[in-house]
C-alpha cells in the first residue's frame, strides 16, 4: 500500500502534516505498519479532510 505522502510536510501546532493530513505518530508508525493498520491511519485521515472541508478542524 502505498504512503499517502504528498511531499508538502510541515506540522500544524496538533502534529498533524499540512500535506498528508497524518498526524506525527502515524508518519512515523506507517513504515511498520500491515495493511490493517495503513488502513486504520488512512480512515483517519480521510476524517480529518472531511472536518477540515467541512470547516470544523483546525
Amino acid at each position: 500500500m502505498q504512503s499517502p505522502c504528498v511531499r508538502q510536510c510541515c506540522l500544524d501546532d496538533a502534529d498533524v502534516c499540512l500535506g498528508c493530513l497524518r498526524t506525527l505518530e502515524e508518519i512515523l508508525a506507517w513504515g511498520e505498519a500491515d495493511d490493517t493498520q495503513r488502513l486504520r491511519i488512512l480512515d483517519a485521515v480521510a476524517r480529518r479532510r472531511q472536518e477540515r472541508s467541512s470547516g470544523s478542524g483546525r
